[in-house]
């Protein structure tokens, strides 16, 4: 989506006079975006992932399932999460479902990746924790620090989308 498109059609919404402030909207115009934006994109997306993640792991666990199949469940479930947290919020501006759910997949895809490559990478990397028990510190250590990691890596990613007018910016004109 075209940013350029809604801030346009914005202007004929309300009369400043033939100007229009985007203060409120500097991080999502296309050629920049704000880290303060950017965080609060991928702050969204640790939500949704961590949430999905985090149950992944429980039911995996729960079910006495191997390494593999728990963190595929627990990727799985953290794109459902991420993608739902948009869909609902897309979903309360309007939008059918079919409409709503392209916007989440638009919004938040490439971040919801880049999170979990790095967040699971670092968990499989580190010595010991994918044989650790929930109730261990070395996998809550491991897991949240892989969080803390996709966190600042994915940031700059979401940075860049948004000055682009993709993935957070697209959700931008529903809210």
């Amino acid at each position: 989506m075209d940013h350029g498109t809604h801030h346009g059609a914005h202007h004929t919404d309300h009369d400043h006079g033939g100007r229009q402030s985007h203060a409120g909207h500097a991080g999502h115009r296309k050629g920049g975006a704000t880290w303060g934006t950017a965080v609060k994109a991928t702050l969204h997306c640790l939500t949704g992932c961590a949430i999905g993640e985090i149950l992944g792991m429980v039911i995996g666990t729960a079910l006495m399932w191997g390494n593999a199949q728990t963190m595929i469940l627990a990727i799985a479930l953290a794109f459902v999460f991420g993608y739902s947290f948009t869909l609902f919020a897309v979903r309360r501006a309007g939008l059918d479902f079919r409409a709503a759910l392209k916007v989440a997949l638009a919004a938040d895809t490439v971040s919801i990746a880049v999170m979990e490559l790095v967040d699971n990478g670092i968990i499989a990397l580190t010595p010991g924790a994918m044989d650790a028990h929930l109730s261990d510190a070395l996998f809550w250590t491991a897991l949240l620090g892989g969080f803390a990691v996709a966190f600042v890596i994915t940031t700059p990613v979401n940075k860049w989308m948004i000055g682009r007018g993709k993935g957070h910016a697209v959700v931008h004109a529903y809210h």
